[in-house]
């Protein structure tokens, strides 16, 4: 319940978040993989309101090309 990616993983794949959230459980006790995934899913996934991902905003601001 940090970034709601669970949440929207839930939503996205139809399922219950509670499911999402087991899994990310288990995923960090057996080797941690849930963690990076987690962060690289909260910075490249963009919210429902928003247009555009965390990470896209981030390298918009710093690409002037």
């Amino acid at each position: 319940m940090v970034a709601g990616v669970a949440a929207g993983l839930a939503e996205y794949l139809d399922v219950d978040p509670l499911l999402v959230r087991i899994a990310f459980v288990i995923l960090t006790a057996t080797g941690g993989l849930a963690v990076p995934l987690y962060a690289a899913l909260w910075l490249l996934v963009p919210a429902d309101e928003a247009p555009t991902s965390i990470a896209e905003d981030l390298l918009g601001r710093y690409a002037h090309f």
